[in-house]
């Protein structure tokens, strides 16, 4: 029988420790792939090719390789905070 109740998953640009190993991996580094920052954002893969389409989220290439830097994905949250106040 369980004493307290479940916790609720904070992702891990927050600031929260994370169960998910995924997600642990994913901010540990400076640049996602754009399946991780899909996973971060609870949205489709073509969804962040549509923000980056739309300049909401910054992106970068290397070596021929798209990349989102774990700041733009925070700057967009914030950007969406800011705009619900």
């Amino acid at each position: 029988m369980r004493d307290h109740a479940p916790t609720p998953h904070v992702p891990a640009i927050f600031g929260a420790s994370s169960m998910h190993t995924h997600d642990t991996e994913a901010t540990d580094r400076l640049l996602l792939r754009v399946e991780e920052a899909a996973h971060l954002l609870n949205i489709g893969r073509t969804r962040v090719y549509d923000l980056i389409r739309l300049d909401l989220l910054k992106s970068v290439k290397v070596f021929g390789a798209r990349r989102i830097p774990r700041s733009s994905v925070e700057d967009y949250v914030n950007a969406l905070i800011e705009e619900a106040a």
